[in-house]
C-alpha cells in the first residue's frame, strides 16, 4: 500500500500536470487560425448580409389587393383623375371594372394608368369577364378589354380622346356556346407594328390564341423588349409576336405627340387597363422588370 502522505503528494502533482496540459490545449485551440477570434462578434446572419447571393429580376405587384394606389383613371369626356361612376374599384381583393351604376355606356371609354413608363419587362395579369355588357355599348366591345403598353402619358391625352396612343394586347372572351374568338390579339390605336419584319397597318391583328368561354380565369403575359419585340402568351402558350412598334403618322393623336417632339419608334411608355363596356375582374397584376430597365 502507498503511504497516505505520498499518495496525497502524488495526486497533487498529477492534478497539477493535468490542469497544465488542459490549459495548454485550450490556449492552442483558441489561437487556431481555423477558429474565430475571441473578439470577432460577426454573426452568421451578418456574414450572409455582407455577401448576399446574387439575385435576378423578381415579379413585383402593380395591384396591392387593397386599393388603387399608383393608378390614375382617364375617361373620354372627363378630366384626368375622375373615376366616372366608380367604374374602377377594389372589392374583395379584386380590381374590378364595373358598370352597375350606368344607365347607358355613352362612349365613356376609360383607362386606368399605372404611374411611370416602362421599356423592358414582362407584364402578367389573371382576369375574368363577368356579367353582361353595359347597355348602349358597341357590339364589338362585348367581352373585350385590353392591356395598353408603350402608351402615351395620360396628361397628354385630349379631353375627348377615347384611347391612348399605344399598343393594345387584347383580352377577348366568348359566351358559353358561342363561336370561336381568338384571345390575345393586338390592336393599334395611333400606332403601327411589324410582323416578320414587314410593316402591318391593320388596326387589329388576330392571334393564334384559344377561345376562352364564360367566366373562367385566364392568365395573360406580355413580354415587352423595347422597340425590338413583343410577345403575347395566353395560359402559358405563345399566341402572337411582333416588333418595331411605332407611331402612325396618319393618326391625329399620334400627330399631336410628334408635334410635341416624340420620336416615331416606340421603345417605352405607360401601362394601362381598359374599361371598354364589359365587366371584368383582375386578381393579379404584376411586372417583371428586366435588366437594363
Amino acid at each position: 500500500s502507498i503511504p497516505p502522505n505520498l499518495l496525497t503528494a502524488t495526486t497533487t502533482r498529477m492534478t497539477a500536470k493535468a490542469c497544465a496540459s488542459f490549459l495548454l490545449l485550450f490556449a492552442v485551440s483558441c489561437s487556431s487560425p481555423e477558429s474565430p477570434a475571441a473578439d470577432d462578434t460577426t454573426s452568421p446572419a451578418e456574414a450572409t448580409t455582407e455577401n448576399p447571393e446574387p439575385k435576378g429580376p423578381t415579379w413585383a405587384p402593380l395591384f396591392n389587393g387593397k386599393d388603387m394606389s399608383g393608378w390614375t383613371p382617364k375617361f373620354s369626356g372627363a378630366p384626368l383623375g375622375e373615376n366616372v361612376l366608380d367604374t374602377f374599384r377594389v372589392e374583395n381583393g379584386l380590381l374590378r371594372v364595373s358598370y352597375d351604376k350606368y344607365e347607358s355606356f355613352d362612349a365613356r371609354f376609360g383607362h386606368l394608368f399605372f404611374d411611370g413608363e416602362f421599356s423592358n419587362y414582362d407584364l402578367r395579369v389573371v382576369y375574368r369577364f363577368v356579367g353582361e355588357q353595359c347597355p348602349g355599348a358597341p357590339g364589338w366591345a362585348r367581352r373585350n378589354n385590353g392591356m395598353m403598353i408603350h402608351g402615351q402619358r395620360p396628361e397628354t391625352m385630349g379631353l375627348d380622346q377615347d384611347f391612348p396612343v399605344s399598343i393594345e394586347a387584347q383580352m377577348l372572351g366568348q359566351s358559353e356556346g358561342g363561336g370561336e374568338r381568338a384571345n390575345g390579339s393586338v390592336c393599334t390605336p395611333g400606332t403601327n407594328l411589324e410582323i416578320d419584319g414587314k410593316l402591318d397597318t391593320r388596326h387589329c391583328i388576330p392571334s393564334a390564341g384559344p377561345t376562352n368561354y364564360g367566366d373562367e380565369w385566364v392568365e395573360m403575359v406580355i413580354e415587352v423588349r423595347g422597340n425590338e419585340s413583343i410577345r403575347h402568351l395566353v395560359n402559358g402558350v405563345s399566341v402572337l409576336e411582333y416588333g418595331a412598334p411605332q407611331l402612325d403618322e396618319r393618326d391625329k393623336d399620334a400627330q399631336a405627340l410628334l408635334a410635341a417632339g416624340a420620336a416615331v419608334p416606340l421603345d417605352r411608355g405607360t401601362i394601362s387597363l381598359q374599361a371598354e363596356s364589359h365587366g371584368i375582374e383582375f386578381k393579379t397584376i404584376e411586372i417583371l422588370v428586366l435588366d437594363g430597365e
